[in-house]
């Protein structure tokens, strides 16, 4: 994407030494979501080069996001790019082809090419929340917040949300978050599961640091084939776990024979 593409999405992009940055970029409104940042995401993320081993969300200005802009649901706003009101307008079936559009770049950050890092200080609320739920490990600061808001609005959580959150937290601690809609600290976060790194906010680029060394220091193909083993093996019997670390072990054999044999001519 270009820097005027880029700024059209709301977006900040940053590649090198296997690690792609993408930066929220609307510290005005707290990062608050659109969709024209989406677009801009997937776009973002289907055009990653495969020499990508890690990609970090993160938002501009101190805070994560504050989740949806909105404007978005404001019937005063029906010009407004992107407005769900005006998306009433369609039948169901419009509505629902509409949000899986929306839903695509969350589900995107499950690809097993790259593992995905979510750094969260402020605040993670209603997408905010489910953005950084869709990335594989999320690192918080102890006074950030998270928060799934779309009950407390009428709504559901539609963003890919539920099913990581119940992964992460279990089914009734997930339902007590979502129907309560509460607050839930950085500091709690990690005692439960949804924060895998929680440190002050002081230390977190630090932190961030340390953790992209370790997931960049071994072979990316053994690391993306172990993530794609875990990802699939909730749905899947014992039996068919077991083939599937057979067949993925054969990959992994074949090229560490290849990087141990002679080379042509030697």
């Amino acid at each position: 994407m270009t820097p005027a593409e880029l700024s059209h999405a709301d977006l900040r992009l940053e590649v090198g030494g296997g690690v792609a940055t993408i930066t929220l970029d609307r510290p005005g409104v707290r990062n608050a979501q659109r969709p024209r940042m989406w677009a801009g995401l997937a776009r973002i993320l289907d055009e990653l080069d495969e020499s990508v081993r890690v990609v970090v969300l993160r938002g501009a200005g101190g805070t994560f996001s504050a989740g949806l802009d909105l404007s978005l649901l404001d019937p005063a706003q029906p010009d407004e790019e992107g407005n769900f009101v005006a998306t009433l307008a369609l039948d169901d079936r419009a509505i629902i082809d509409q949000i899986d559009v929306f839903q695509r770049p969350f589900a995107m950050l499950a690809d097993p090419r790259f593992i995905t890092v979510a750094v969260v200080e402020g605040h993670a609320i209603g997408a905010g929340f489910q953005l950084a739920l869709c990335c594989d490990l999320r690192i918080a600061t102890d006074d950030a917040r998270f928060c799934m808001k779309e009950p407390a609005l009428g709504l559901v959580p539609d963003l890919v949300g539920t099913k990581p959150l119940v992964a992460a937290v279990g089914y009734a601690r997930a339902l007590e978050i979502c129907a309560t809609a509460r607050t839930v600290a950085g500091t709690e976060a990690g005692e439960i599961g949804l924060a895998q790194v929680v440190v002050p906010a002081a230390e977190l680029d630090a932190a961030l640091a340390a953790t992209v060394h370790a997931l960049t220091a071994h072979p990316h193909g053994a690391v993306s084939a172990t993530k794609a083993l875990l990802q699939a093996a909730p749905a899947r019997s014992l039996d068919d776990q077991r083939l599937a670390e057979r067949t993925a072990q054969v990959a992994r054999f074949r090229d560490l024979a290849a990087a141990f044999a002679p080379a042509a001519g030697e």
